[in-house]
């Protein structure tokens, strides 16, 4: 089990609070003059003028403001300069919402083509519009729920609002709607209406309305108020992408207690010019997922951010939240919030101008005049080209990334650490003349390692100097640790970047292994006196954390990546960089090949290499824990951005702290610059294949990872957003892992397949606990996926391979947690299909499990002559050790992280499915995404069969034992019931009493889906054979983030 789950309770802990100093970002406003076909952008006079009045009251609606206005004096006269804003009383209110007559305030020029800010001393100048939002899905990030603190979606507004107002802000709020989009909204999405309710009758404030002046009539007030209880906002299904920016905010109130009291006299000191005010910023929360953020602002009430977001949505709701915040040293207060209705956005209208910020205490503004300014567009999933060509399609790559897409390399893939030969069958590919070669992973690592003459790089979480790579009698047995201090004695660079278990010790040379058993302070040791090189790096927090977060992340957070980087011949005299990446780390229980054996090589290749951490106490005669990963081999310009996650992460982790500070030596200047090495190719240099070549790659890397653990992200947050980061609290976010899972799903066009240690995610759409954090989008964007093909009466089919249950004891708390979780998630998705088919009229045709299937893996080995297992210990009894052992049965633990769309698309890499390892800033996480360009749908206009179908029909050979034509077409129905039958079998042979040999290993995972939906235990089997643990997991106590 490779990720720090503990049994112990985590506590939540929002972010603690620091600041950034405003910067001027790179990224601009859209041009007011923009010719482009978005909404036009209105330049906003800056507050406060003198109250308005008008020459009417303003139109009812049933979303207006409660806000009474003032009734205008007989001799008011507009300005004769006013600016005539481009509403056209022929528009119909489904096109634009306009709530009165809105002339702008005195003295504001309509030939003025630039926002002026007086107090920033800046402004806005004319830029070019906005680029397309289609493939945009990286400044996106889901923060911990704590964060921000409000109850899930409803119908009905969240906050409740006084019928009195004892003030009124000074100056109007604008508000613009253009309407830029008149298709009609997707099918499924607009079927979503039905979730709408109006029975809740709740006073509600909507902040989109602006409000001017301030009116005593209570009477007229409470009427308002009346009626617009009698409408409630309708939930809809926001499936595409937001696309918002974050202006300025005004008048905000102070909020920093400190100053109210003592900092005034501060702020009295000779020589004192920076006054102590509010640190602000504005979440982006959709449901109970905070979707996106602002960075912080020191010591400002009129902050100005003009920050950019595109940001991916699958969630149903009623409104759109923009919570105002004051950054403090123990977490943050809610100064406010702006609701959008979800309603006025939802047919592609743009929102944007000035909105009221509510205390949601009391309904009041907090502050007379606190507004912020702000543009929201809808753009559905119809709009955006990506998803209706396939994932092969466009040039680009998955955009809005820190690593570009990389063409003309070669990538191999691998299943499980070794693959014998001969071990499975062999494919044909499209070209008659090319098989599909099965690579030996750990063998090819040895080999690379052996050949390298410069440098030898390697992250893992878990580095075990005593591990045999090559385990057969063609090559000598080096362990890893004995290899690369020779490698290192032959003058080659090694250096190891090992994550650093906070439960391990060394105190006076006695070495305490830690709670995951990394053998990290072990393999330090080992190389102490080499010249291999090894930092152990701890999870960490940045410096303006808190303490309580500090403890957190360093104690719950891992470092996950697992990579081998080593310069290889490149032909001619040169040399070039060659990169391994996927979910193996280089350490004990990871040899293993498609035969999983349980007791057969207890003597031979897994002497001295047991593992099986469900078991505790006597072990002798149980059966080890068989391992199944998936892993890559990255040859091309790709790998050269493997090295350099590498480099940034070696030079965060060896810079001085502490006492290293006053030692001599220091790790920052191990690295080897390429550069200065003529002999290595640069990434530039280096020869790439024509994208005609049939053997020609394109490869993207992906990371989940933060500034706290690289050098080298700028700390300009605008600066930051040009390399396509994310700005989060105190920190800056590289979540391109999630991002390409979103645009991989999304562009998905026949089927997907998934094969990962956890799969947890999108709990803003569960039934209960919406409010977990588990914000990560993937399983719902799988069911939405699902539900459009139902919808268009296309065939789509989703195979997804997850462990029998997570790694370590079955029944502990921690364990039932992650399997309650995944259950949670597994019924949110079945009755999102469900919802599909009853409106599709297809509810009696298919069943659910036509379209999504989970897996598991399992293996049984019947008594044999050869065994290296003698007679059943006696001792084990009926404890699960020996229940196993007399049963010969155990599961295949699934630690691959990868999954495959439509033959022609492969991520593999270290991320796991779930909160951990997609938010960024949790564990560190690198993958790669590949194709081959001459084997896409759009190339071959029919199902292409290159190098990732051989990859896949390997995979289900190995699971399945068998080979079968309609393995080809994985989406159609015959293909999905064939599998599912010979899952249903095998599972039936797993869990007979009787012992037999199995033959294929793919079983159904152990749950009934009912025609609804619902997700419960397998008649007969509510706990796991053998093991114990109930199969739908358990949950009690508090929510924490160590599970999800």
């Amino acid at each position: 089990m490779d990720h720090n789950y503990n049994h112990q309770q985590q506590q939540p802990y929002p972010y603690s609070s620091s600041s950034y100093g405003y910067l001027q970002q790179q990224q601009q406003p859209p041009n007011p003059n923009s010719s482009s076909s978005a909404a036009i952008m209105y330049p906003i006079p800056p507050p406060p003028p003198p109250p308005l009045y008008y020459n009417q009251q303003p139109p009812s609606y049933h979303n207006a403001s409660p806000f009474n206005y003032p009734t205008p004096p007989p001799n008011y006269h507009p300005p004769a300069a006013a600016a005539a804003y481009p509403f056209q009383s022929s528009q119909s209110p489904a096109d634009y919402f306009q709530y009165y007559p809105q002339p702008p305030p005195p003295g504001y020029q309509q030939q003025q083509q630039q926002y002026t800010v007086a107090s920033a001393g800046g402004s806005y100048p004319q830029q070019p519009p906005l680029p397309p939002l289609e493939m945009s899905n990286s400044n996106y990030h889901h923060y911990h729920h704590q964060e921000d603190e409000f109850s899930s979606c409803s119908s009905t507004p969240l906050y409740h609002f006084a019928n009195q107002f004892s003030s009124a802000p000074a100056s109007p709020i604008y508000h613009h709607q253009q309407t830029t989009s008149t298709s009609k909204p997707p099918e499924e999405e607009s079927s979503d209406s039905s979730l709408s309710h109006n029975t809740h009758h709740h006073h509600h404030l909507s902040s989109q309305t602006p409000y001017l002046g301030q009116n005593n009539s209570s009477s007229s007030n409470q009427q308002h108020h009346h009626s617009l209880s009698k409408k409630a906002l309708k939930v809809l299904l926001l499936h595409g992408n937001l696309d918002i920016w974050i202006y300025e905010a005004t008048n905000l109130p102070n909020m920093d207690m400190f100053h109210k009291t003592m900092g005034d006299v501060f702020n009295r000191l000779p020589g004192k010019k920076t006054r102590i005010t509010s640190d602000p910023y504005v979440s982006i929360a959709v449901t109970s997922a905070v979707i996106a953020r602002t960075y912080v602002i020191s010591n400002s009430e009129d902050p100005i951010w003009k920050q950019h977001f595109n940001v991916p949505v699958a969630h149903r709701a009623a409104e759109v939240h923009f919570l105002v915040k004051d950054s403090d040293v123990v977490g943050s207060q809610l100064i406010g919030l702006v609701a959008i209705p979800v309603e006025q956005i939802y047919s592609g209208t743009r929102v944007e101008g000035f909105f009221p910020i509510i205390n949601n205490t009391n309904g009041r503004p907090s502050k007379d005049g606190a507004a912020l300014r702000l543009s929201i567009q809808y753009h559905s999933m119809d709009s955006l080209s990506s998803s209706l060509y396939g994932v092969g399609v466009g040039v680009g790559g998955v955009p809005g990334t820190y690593f570009p897409l990389r063409k003309g390399g070669r990538v191999t893939l691998y299943q499980d650490a070794h693959v014998p030969d001969a071990s499975l069958p062999d494919f044909k590919l499209d070209d008659q003349d090319m098989h599909y070669v099965h690579g030996s992973c750990w063998n090819d690592i040895f080999d690379a390692i052996s050949k390298a003459r410069h440098l030898i790089y390697i992250t893992g979480w878990s580095v075990w100097h005593k591990v045999k790579l090559v385990r057969n009698t063609a090559n000598p047995e080096y362990t890893l640790g004995d290899f690369l201090k020779l490698k290192s004695q032959e003058g080659v660079r090694v250096l190891l970047l090992v994550w650093d278990d906070p439960t391990s010790r060394n105190i006076l040379g006695y070495r305490i292994d830690g709670l995951m058993a990394t053998h990290d302070e072990e393999t330090r040791h080992f190389f102490k006196r080499s010249s291999v090189q090894v930092l152990l790096v701890p999870r960490m927090a940045g410096k303006r954390h808190s303490w309580i977060k500090k403890q957190e992340i360093g104690t719950i957070y891992t470092h996950h990546q697992k990579t081998v980087i080593v310069d290889t011949d490149a032909g001619y005299g040169k040399r070039r960089i060659l990169a391994f990446v996927g979910g193996l780390d280089l350490c004990d229980g990871r040899y293993d090949s498609p035969h999983h054996p349980l007791f057969r090589t207890l003597q031979t290749v897994h002497a001295d290499d047991f593992h099986n951490p469900t078991f505790t106490g006597n072990l002798a005669g149980c059966p080890r824990e068989p391992w199944h990963d998936m892993h890559s081999k990255i040859d091309g310009p790709a790998a050269y951005d493997v090295m350099t996650n590498f480099e940034e992460r070696w030079l965060k982790a060896s810079k001085p702290h502490g006492l290293r500070k006053l030692r001599a030596s220091s790790y920052d200047d191990a690295l080897l610059r390429i550069e200065r090495v003529p002999e290595i190719l640069g990434v530039n240099d280096q020869p790439y294949l024509d994208d005609q070549d049939p053997e020609a790659w394109h490869v993207q890397i992906f990371r989940s990872i933060d500034s706290n653990s690289v050098k080298g992200f700028p700390k300009d947050p605008g600066e930051a957003t040009t390399k396509n980061l994310v700005c989060g609290k105190n920190v800056m976010i590289d979540m391109s892992i999630h991002t390409a899972y979103v645009k991989a799903i999304r562009s998905a066009q026949h089927f997907i397949y998934i094969e990962n240690q956890y799969f947890i995610g999108s709990s803003f759409h569960w039934g209960s606990y919406k409010d977990l954090g588990a914000n990560n989008l993937i399983p719902m964007e799988i069911a939405l996926k699902i539900a459009r093909k139902i919808r268009s009466h296309e065939r789509f089919a989703v195979y997804i391979v997850i462990p029998m249950w997570p790694e370590g004891v079955p029944t502990a708390s921690a364990t039932q947690r992650i399997l309650f979780w995944q259950n949670k998630t597994m019924q949110m998705m079945y009755q999102t299909i469900h919802r599909a088919l009853v409106e599709a009229g297809l509810e009696g045709a298919f069943s659910l499990q036509d379209y999504l299937n989970f897996f598991c893996l399992g293996n049984r080995e019947a008594a044999g002559p050869h065994d290296d297992v003698g007679e059943q210990n006696p001792a084990l009894g009926n404890t699960p050790q020996g229940l196993a052992q007399k049963s010969r049965r155990f599961m295949i633990y699934v630690h691959s992280k990868g999954m495959i769309v439509d033959d022609e698309y492969v991520i593999i890499g270290s991320a796991n499915i779930n909160q951990r390892s997609m938010e960024g800033t949790r564990d560190t996480e690198i993958a790669m995404g590949a194709y081959q360009p001459h084997h896409t749908w759009a190339k071959k206009l029919s199902s292409p069969r290159g190098q990732i179908y051989g990859y896949r029909m390997s995979l289900w050979s190995e699971h399945l034992g068998v080979v079968d034509d309609r393995f080809t077409q994985p989406e159609s129905i015959e293909c999905v019931r064939y599998v599912r039958s010979l899952s249903e079998a095998n599972w039936k042979q797993f869990a007979a009493t009787e012992v037999s040999e199995m033959r294929g290993h793919l079983m159904r995972y152990p749950v009934e889906v009912d025609q609804r939906g619902k997700v419960k235990s397998l008649k007969g089997y509510e706990n796991f054979p053998d093991v114990g643990g109930q199969i739908v997991g358990s949950f009690l106590g508090i929510q924490e983030n160590l599970t999800i």
